[in-house]
């Protein structure tokens, strides 16, 4: 299969590194990045990153960061992120990026697994003290050598550690220096990249990218959106997710695009970001879609640049298709991934503009997917099974864990994403599920994605869950978990409003949530997927 994907040119001879020195030469005073700190921007080009993450690479040797050494990156968007994960690969390293979001119980989990003798971060972020959590894991975990913070020596009560602009960035390397990065330098077939999922079960594990299957996805996500070196690419999540990694990162250098960087979610500073900037593709979950239609209804920019909003993690109600391309001006592209493989199958600009809230799209080239039963069988058409992957972005694995990631392997190497889906009538997929968000009531599965994109198409509902309780008697019931598009209105919604809703489209009854809460809002991951693991916890306490 190696073979295949390089004949086919999913897989190639060079890494990211040789798509940044191209790019340094060809168009060297080109913006790579425009980084917003606090609103505030900083642009570098692509002759400035390269420069930097030669810089950089060359003080993680002096560290003692040797190759295969994971080090840990739970930075913010920043171009200090963007050159530490390309130093990481010039010296043979694999990049660890960690969520802003997680504290001292995962970052001590992930830097154990991975041994990583070094960790870098702000030392503190919106409010959190990066530089005493750290300082706690490095008392926990004898392996983590070294704590590098950006701004640390601004801040008192580091505990020893370095800071990265005097410490890490500010030695000049020699000449026998650089000459000596090349010896270390990453191959196309090396890791890359450990990212621990998102944890919407709970489960974080360590997925292991190469360079190729970065490359993989990357490309074959730029080709079937047909983006070029023109792009003007932002995102909402951190970077250190999966999502914004490969959309926001990978992708716009393998293009020789520019990637603007937002360090913290602010829809008002985000439109006003791209107005200035004039950004052309945006990624992100519909929660962020949906909060800049919001923003731009209040207060209009111009977003006349902005042609491609791709979004994935829930379903995409109609009415968000319709108001994207009427609030903001650009086309919604429905898309299905996961951190092990990237985006698989994403709706098409050949489709029709409403397919977007209908299926979660068809293969993108290099990926095959197949839906099948509990028993590996082929299922009859537009019946829910098992969604099985496999193809040039497929990981290499799970990080420390090899008969984790063997359990997820059929026999004839299809790996099983643990998602439910059907075939959309279109030849590509409908999500309808998790295997572990499966609700059997009765003798009756629910197919819980569907409902929640039904209830989604009410226009007093702007975000929903659908998520099994415990019944005596029928083993679970479903609950329907909603936000209310106004939350003020009176009377408020009602179950009653909600099953005539589904009756209303047709729905069999015995697929009807039977409870209804309302929230003023839903937990997420930083990619924007529901915690249904947190939101099960609550219904059960």
């Amino acid at each position: 299969m190696n073979d295949d994907f390089r004949s086919a040119g999913w897989w190639r001879d060079e890494t990211v590194l040789d798509d940044l020195r191209r790019s340094a030469a060809s168009h060297p005073d080109k913006p790579a990045l425009v980084c917003y700190r606090g609103g505030v921007p900083e642009t570098v080009t692509y002759a400035e990153l390269a420069h930097r993450v030669d810089r950089l690479a060359a003080s993680l040797v002096r560290l003692g960061v040797g190759r295969g050494d994971v080090v840990t990156l739970q930075l913010p968007n920043s171009w200090q992120l963007v050159a530490s994960i390309l130093a990481c690969a010039r010296i043979g390293a694999v990049a660890g990026p960690v969520v802003p979001i997680m504290r001292r119980r995962e970052v001590e989990f992930m830097t154990r697994l991975t041994a990583s003798p070094v960790y870098i971060a702000a030392a503190e972020f919106r409010g959190f003290s990066y530089a005493e959590m750290s300082a706690e894991v490095a008392r926990a975990v004898p392996g983590l050598r070294h704590r590098v913070l950006l701004g640390g020596a601004d801040h008192g009560g580091t505990d020893g550690a370095l800071d990265f602009d005097r410490d890490l960035l500010g030695p000049e390397p020699s000449p026998e220096e650089i000459e000596a990065l090349d010896a270390l330098e990453a191959g196309p077939d090396d890791p890359a990249q450990v990212v621990f999922t998102s944890g919407t079960t709970g489960e974080p594990k360590g997925v292991v990218h190469s360079h190729n299957t970065l490359y993989a996805m990357n490309r074959a996500q730029a080709d079937v959106l047909h983006l070029t070196i023109r792009e003007v690419t932002a995102m909402g999540s951190p970077t250190t997710h999966q999502a914004g990694y490969t959309w926001n990162f990978v992708m716009p250098l393998i293009l020789g695009a520019t990637a603007v960087q937002v360090d913290a979610w602010d829809p008002d500073v985000m439109l006003r970001i791209l107005e200035e900037r004039e950004v052309t593709f945006f990624m992100g979950a519909p929660t962020f879609l949906s909060d800049l239609i919001e923003a731009q209804r209040a207060s209009p920019r111009d977003l006349s640049s902005l042609v491609t909003f791709a979004t994935g993690s829930a379903p995409i109600a109609p009415l968000l298709v319709e108001d994207a391309r009427e609030v903001l001006g650009c086309r919604v592209y429905a898309l299905w991934g996961m951190s092990e493989n990237g985006c698989v199958t994403i709706t098409r600009p050949e489709d029709p503009a409403m397919r977007a809230a209908e299926s979660d799209g068809t293969p993108v080239p290099g990926m095959e997917v197949r839906i099948v039963g509990r028993e590996g069988e082929p299922v009859a058409a537009g019946q829910p099974g098992l969604l099985q992957v496999r193809g040039a972005a497929q990981c290499l694995g799970y990080f420390r864990r090899p008969e984790v990631y063997a359990e997820s392997l059929t026999e004839d190497g299809w790996f099983d994403t643990g998602d439910l889906a059907r075939e959309d009538g279109y030849g590509g997929i409908r999500i309808t599920g998790r295997v572990k968000d499966v609700i059997m009531r009765g003798a009756e599965n629910i197919p819980v994605v569907e409902v929640e994109a039904a209830l989604l198409r009410h226009r007093a509902v702007k975000d929903v869950a659908v998520v099994g309780y415990p019944d005596p008697r029928l083993g679970e019931r479903a609950c329907a978990i909603l936000v209310a598009a106004d939350s003020s209105a009176d009377p408020p919604l009602t179950l009653d409003d909600m099953r005539g809703h589904l009756a209303g489209l047709g729905m069999a009854k015995q697929y009807w949530p039977e409870r209804l809460e309302i929230v003023p809002s839903l937990p997420r991951t930083p990619s924007g997927k529901i915690q249904k693991f947190a939101l099960r916890d609550r219904l059960r306490a």
